[in-house]
């Protein structure tokens, strides 16, 4: 049976931080997976705690009934080469493609700041004009092609905050300088919290969107964020990001590109909040009935 135009994951940052280990550190990967099938999700996305075998994996997945959505590669193709890339991706590649997934998002941890660039102010931020863009594109667009040839995934870049590619001028000059090959990953907090215009984006590059992140941003961390200038990891701890209608973000033209059947994929939910704080499967469950009163309202459309 075919699946829906649109389905409906969730992060597991919402019970586990993949940097900030003691949140949700307590938390087993098994009560994870079943509160997110609980809320009513159909995928998930890896995280720290999630085994990295197919053998050790499918079989959790099986029992909530939840499917593999995709998983972070933190790469480094801004300071490696192709080679070496394609050596650190092969094992969580294959396990991507094995469990189903069609989908890589990808986060250049190149060029960032110290040995712990996310408790860096964000000031620090690297620039894409620190790299030799066009043979960084060149990469990339290789990488692409060979993750698809020979693992059946798409590229999904990450513009992110405290990496390569954050603000406008940077999205645009990525986006013009690779291939549609190079797919990108929407996420509304990260486009929010660097200032890109999301409309902008989805219009004049809806066509490469292969995932779509959602999460909120609350303005007043926003602000102090800026004014004090924090690091990510501060901004995180002090509730910078929430679920999607719990904050500032205008997701109307989101809505509509959805709407209008721009996209086929995921819609992830992802709030990097401390669980303490913000109990996980009450979050999730507020937020996947949100998605569904909001974005994607009609029953044929979504799993």
């Amino acid at each position: 049976m075919a699946l829906p135009r649109i389905q409906l994951g969730v992060s597991p940052l919402s019970w586990t931080n993949d940097v900030l280990l003691d949140l949700g550190d307590d938390i087993a990967v098994e009560t994870c997976l079943h509160e997110a099938a609980t809320a009513g999700y159909q995928g998930i996305e890896l995280g720290r705690k999630f085994p990295r075998t197919p053998q050790a994996l499918a079989p959790l997945l099986e029992k909530t009934q939840l499917r593999l959505a995709s998983g972070w590669h933190s790469g480094f193709l801004a300071e490696r080469s192709l080679e070496d890339e394609l050596a650190a991706v092969r094992d969580h590649a294959s396990l991507l493609h094995k469990l189903g997934a069609n989908v890589m998002v990808y986060g250049e941890c190149g060029k960032m700041p110290g040995d712990a660039p996310l408790d860096q102010p964000l000031s620090l931020s690297p620039s894409l004009q620190s790299v030799d863009l066009p043979a960084y594109a060149s990469r990339l667009n290789a990488f692409a092609d060979i993750l698809l040839r020979d693992y059946q995934l798409q590229l999904a870049y990450h513009p992110h905050l405290m990496m390569l590619v954050e603000r406008q001028a940077e999205l645009d000059a990525f986006l013009a300088a690779t291939s549609d090959n190079v797919g990108l990953v929407l996420d509304s907090g990260h486009a929010c919290a660097a200032g890109v215009d999301m409309a902008s984006v989805l219009d004049n590059a809806g066509h490469r969107i292969r995932h779509i992140h959602l999460k909120d941003v609350r303005p007043a961390i926003l602000a102090r964020t800026a004014a004090e200038d924090l690091s990510f990891n501060q901004a995180v701890r002090l509730g910078l990001f929430t679920v999607p209608g719990d904050g500032c973000i205008d997701y109307a033209p989101l809505i509509h590109f959805i709407q209008q059947g721009n996209y086929q994929g995921w819609l992830i939910v992802e709030a990097e909040q401390d669980p303490a704080l913000a109990p996980p499967l009450a979050t999730v469950t507020r937020a996947a009935r949100w998605v569904r009163q909001h974005i994607v309202t009609s029953p044929e459309t979504i799993a």
